[in-house]
């Protein structure tokens, strides 16, 4: 199970032949549970998406218009979850854990989001171990959640645009190329 989850994007076409439209369904939770959990964070998100992107390009069964919506409103969710998580038990967690995280180290974590934290969300969506910890992080320095969330948008639909949009550029590149080649 865990090398299928590592492994995720090469199961792609098998997952589409065998499930379908459930795809969407199954990838909306992939792309949730990585972003939303600092526990999934070994999760293959990028190139998860490159490979959606790429199968969106030779497959007619899905669309890349759809996975983009999609994705990015399951990117959003996650990091939004994230933060909410991050906000109610980041406290707790470094209270109860203050042998290994010390008040003062939960200080300058809340000035750095004070100074950095909207470029640090928008950054953090392309650092894999990053991405499912920036979130939480943001919440238990209790940044600002307008902030926050104008960040969250613009990162996510940064990252899945970006990386859907070069999987399924180059998918289009292979299968022409694969055309030439007799």
């Amino acid at each position: 199970m865990i090398d299928f989850l590592l492994n995720l994007e090469q199961w792609l076409p098998m997952l589409l032949e065998q499930y379908g439209l459930w795809i969407y369904a199954i990838l909306f939770l992939v792309i949730f549970a990585e972003t939303g959990s600092v526990f999934m964070f070994f999760l293959p998100g990028d190139s998860l998406l490159l490979a959606i992107g790429a199968l969106c390009s030779t497959t007619e069964l899905i669309h890349l218009h759809y996975m983009i919506l999609l994705l990015f409103i399951a990117s959003v969710l996650g990091y939004s979850v994230n933060y909410y998580t991050g906000s109610v038990l980041g406290l707790k967690y470094f209270n109860q854990h203050n042998r290994y995280f010390k008040p003062e180290y939960l200080a300058k974590t809340n000035r750095y989001f004070m100074k950095h934290g909207g470029k640090t969300i928008l950054v953090a969506r392309f650092v894999p171990f990053v991405r499912s910890f920036a979130p939480f992080a943001a919440g238990s320095a209790h940044m600002n959640f307008a902030m926050f969330s104008f960040y969250n948008v613009v990162g996510g639909l940064i990252w899945i645009g970006l990386l859907l949009g070069i999987g399924y550029g180059l998918g289009h590149t292979v299968s022409a190329v694969a055309e030439l080649i007799p």
